[in-house]
């Protein structure tokens, strides 16, 4: 009974990894670069240099707003945080439309830390891989999400039946056997599993709770009537502040946000927005950095024209609270430098799980066809598949990245430039794995990323006087980090084409067929 149950699970761990294994690819990937978002932008807009210590940046940005739109009905100022790039100031005019979401804004501006505006190229940056691991992109927003949705609970199905599977999983974790074909693929895809297996645990979970008003809106829809009800009783809002058309003399919002953070303790602000500036009726808001906490629900503090603190923010309930926490845990905003390493090493092991998974139901599969040399049809489809994902996501993401190098600053639209040249490549991947022998399209396309990888700090050390070691010695570790590690990643991804290319297969033990008792003339003859 036991051996029944535990082959069935074999065969749903098998399946319900391969239905959606592709998206789940995809999907951990992004998500892992995703964990550098930050890094990944400043990376890209390069013009930037350091930021300025917020309270620095909040009086440039106060200067800056006072003397651009001293007269707008709202102030929004992003500050720079020990991530973030510069600051980012926003206004609304009056009697302006507000411009609508995912079009340019242009009544904003980015603030060196000098407090000079400065014309940075347009940009997506690390954005665009953590809204496409979970938006797919060009995909309507809810029907990516409730595919998004389906494939984590696969993801889930696949863990617990992989656990449950392998009863010596945790012995294969120290058995690796190279050059073994499909022993050695299982081992590795084992030890991937193992290493990280309480984060792909959380990550599974976390990332089903991000989205679980998506794929479960009964209960909203039994209490609330409506999503729309519902998240507008989880996020109030505030009422609109109404001008008084007196004109009064702005605090100082520096000392007003060492008020605020003395208020979290060890917080930090974010972001400001100011109602009505130079108004009466002002209203400040400050609101706390994401960064600062696990369960980062937005906490604000609001100031009054005379910078009072107005009354407290309304409290939130333990489930709520737990919510938030699990979102936070997912998104890791909060994790310091080296838990960050740690987040984005699992991620790494996981993306490897999910590609040696990929790789060894074809490796399998193969040795068992009646002719190796001649697959079926949808055996070939799944091969190619496997090379124009595993091999050809990583190549994309990198051209992704050329595209910010190489396109013309001033092109029209140019953010959405970069994520077309992501998908094109993409797609040329997915033709070159059609196109050609695998063997050669796997060496091909992780030759052509690796060399793509190390030529991207070759091209900043060309172009951006010095590259790495300039922006080491500024001390600016995202872009020196960032340089560092297209390095690594393009000597690893060079050491796998090689690895492919040098890759003898092991050859099939064919067993020779028994023949016919030899008759007696026979033996005679």
């Amino acid at each position: 009974m036991s051996q029944g149950f535990r082959q069935s699970q074999a065969v749903l761990h098998t399946w319900s990894g391969l239905v959606v294994g592709w998206v789940l690819y995809l999907i951990f990937i992004a998500g892992t670069a995703s964990y550098w978002r930050n890094e990944l932008t400043r990376w890209m807009q390069p013009e930037l240099g350091l930021p300025a210590a917020s309270d620095v940046a909040l009086d440039h940005a106060q200067r800056f707003l006072t003397q651009t739109a001293p007269d707008a009905t709202r102030w929004s100022i992003e500050l720079p945080g020990s991530r973030s790039n510069a600051t980012t100031v926003r206004w609304q005019p009056k009697d302006a439309p507000e411009p609508k979401r995912g079009q340019p804004n242009p009544w904003q501006a980015t603030l060196d830390a000098s407090g000079n505006p400065v014309k940075a190229r347009d940009t997506r940056g690390g954005d665009f891989f953590y809204r496409l691991h979970f938006d797919l992109h060009y995909v309507p927003a809810l029907w990516a999400r409730w595919f998004v949705c389906f494939s984590t609970v696969f993801m889930l199905v696949a863990i617990i039946s992989g656990v449950i599977t392998h009863k010596k999983i945790f012995a294969d974790f120290f058995s690796f056997r190279r050059g073994k074909g499909q022993r050695t693929w299982l081992d590795g895809h084992n030890a991937l599993a193992v290493l990280s297996l309480p984060f792909h645990l959380m990550i599974t979970y976390t990332g089903l709770i991000t989205l679980m008003t998506v794929y479960m809106p009964w209960a909203v829809q039994a209490n609330f009537g409506s999503r729309d009800a519902f998240f507008a009783e989880l996020f109030p809002r505030e009422a609109k502040v109404q001008p008084a058309g007196q004109r009064v003399v702005m605090p100082a919002l520096a000392t007003l946000m060492d008020s605020a953070q003395r208020q979290w303790g060890k917080g930090h602000a974010g972001s400001v927005l100011v109602d009505h500036p130079g108004d009466a009726a002002m209203r400040i808001t400050f609101r706390r950095d994401s960064g600062d906490r696990i369960a980062d629900n937005g906490e604000a503090l609001r100031y009054d024209a005379q910078g009072a603190l107005q009354g407290p923010t309304a409290t939130r309930s333990a489930v709520v609270f737990t919510r938030d926490g699990m979102i936070g845990l997912h998104a890791a905003r909060f994790a310091p430098t080296l838990m960050r390493w740690l987040f984005f090493v699992s991620g790494v092991a996981g993306t490897l799980m999910v590609a040696t998974g990929l790789v060894l139901w074809t490796v399998k599969r193969r040795e068992q066809l009646p002719d190796p040399t001649q697959p079926p049809r949808a055996f070939r489809f799944v091969e190619r598949m496997n090379i124009g994902f595993v091999a050809g996501l990583p190549l994309a993401m990198l051209a992704f990245l050329w595209g910010n190098r190489l396109l013309p600053v001033s092109l029209d639209a140019r953010a959405q430039a970069e994520i077309r040249v992501f998908f094109a490549v993409w797609a040329v991947c997915l033709l070159h794995a059609s196109l050609r022998a695998p063997r050669r399209a796997w060496t091909e396309q992780l030759a052509v990323a690796g060399g793509l990888a190390l030529l991207l700090p070759v091209f900043n050390l060309l172009v951006w006087n010095g590259g790495l070691f300039a922006w080491f010695a500024q001390g600016d570790t995202a872009k020196s980090g960032m340089d560092l590690g297209l390095a690594l990643l393009g000597i690893a991804l060079l050491w796998a084409a090689r690895k492919v290319h040098r890759h003898v297969p092991v050859q099939r033990r064919v067993r020779a067929p028994r023949s016919a008792p030899l008759s007696a003339g026979e033996v005679g003859a």
